[in-house]
């Protein structure tokens, strides 16, 4: 059962579902009891009484704990014992249904986000902390333990970047030509990603752009802004320019906008598939998976696919 994402009410809406050999009944007590939430749910939770209504506390423990340390608010929404839990956590909404299965139960767990940084981006980063979430739910209702593994989070990650389409960027007609646009969610804190885009080196405003934000598909000019760790920029030929912003996102890591104006309509296909390559290698290497050489075979899988899909949108080529 693949991880699910759709758009209801104008929010994301990840839905997840487990097949649990345990009745309903056991499930319950796990995914309501702030004791067995302990067991399996990222942060501590707290709660005076199991009734809609009723106000929640989401306190984070550990190396890995938001630095502020004040614990997040929430609400029970809805309570059927033993079919449905709901209740939000900030602005963020949780649902755990439970239905009898030949098995014992399914868990329909789904997560609704609604938050500034909650969001289709974001998705990923979500699902993959839920799958392993729901493997430590299963593992403790079986009577043994699932530590939490960053590299199954990564693989699971990368797989519903692809399953959810998260890495695909697009092209929009401008004045004097076009933006290509790309959007990605990371977990790392902007220094980090900073610190791997220039490859350790400040750059300087006239200086030559720095490798590792670079890819061989076109001519990079010299260095246009440079603003540690939020903003690097260069121009491109013909008059364009690349444009890298970070920004910290809540409750971790960084949202990076990439950028790239461009003059030549032609240009369009190939450049999207070169910046959607570099960025899934910056993802894999933020994670300690270096992949060289360049995947020139991928990047020409994704020219095609992007060169169909610019034909498919008419003339002026927007997605």
């Amino acid at each position: 059962m693949n991880p699910h994402l759709s758009m209801i009410n104008g929010h994301p809406v990840l839905r997840l579902q487990r097949v649990l050999a345990h009745p309903p009944e056991k499930v319950w007590t796990a995914v309501t009891d702030p004791d067995g939430l302990a067991a399996w749910f990222p942060a501590r939770v707290s709660f005076d009484r199991l009734a809609p209504g009723a106000a929640m506390r989401f306190t984070f423990e550990g190396p890995d704990a938001p630095d502020s340390g004040a614990p997040e608010t929430g609400e029970i929404l809805e309570v059927d014992e033993p079919k449905v839990f709901a209740f939000r956590w900030d602005s963020d909404v949780i649902r755990c249904e439970l239905l009898p299965h030949e098995q014992g139960c399914l868990l329909v767990f789904s997560h609704t986000l609604r938050g500034p940084d909650s969001d289709r981006p974001s998705a990923a980063r979500h699902g993959a902390g839920w799958l392993l979430c729901l493997d430590a739910l299963q593992a403790g209702l079986d009577g043994t333990t699932a530590e939490f593994d960053m590299t199954a989070w990564f693989t699971h990650a990368e797989n519903l970047i692809d399953l959810f389409d998260l890495a695909t960027g697009h092209a929009e007609p401008t004045e004097h030509g076009w933006q290509l646009r790309f959007e990605r969610d990371l977990v790392q804190p902007p220094g980090e990603v900073w610190q791997l885009l220039t490859g350790g080196e400040p750059p300087e405003p006239g200086g030559t752009a720095p490798l590792p934000a670079t890819h061989g598909y076109g001519h990079a000019g010299p260095v246009t802004e440079s603003t540690p760790p939020e903003t690097l920029a260069y121009s491109w030929e013909n008059g364009g320019e690349v444009r890298f912003a970070l920004r910290e996102q809540h409750p971790i890591g960084t949202r990076l906008v990439l950028t790239h104006t461009i003059t030549d309509p032609d240009q369009r296909a190939i450049l999207l598939a070169a910046w959607h390559t570099h960025l899934e290698l910056l993802f894999a290497a933020l994670h300690g998976d270096v992949r060289c050489p360049w995947p020139a075979e991928r990047t020409e899988r994704l020219r095609v696919r992007y060169t169909e899909e610019l034909a498919e949108d008419g003339p002026s080529g927007a997605r």
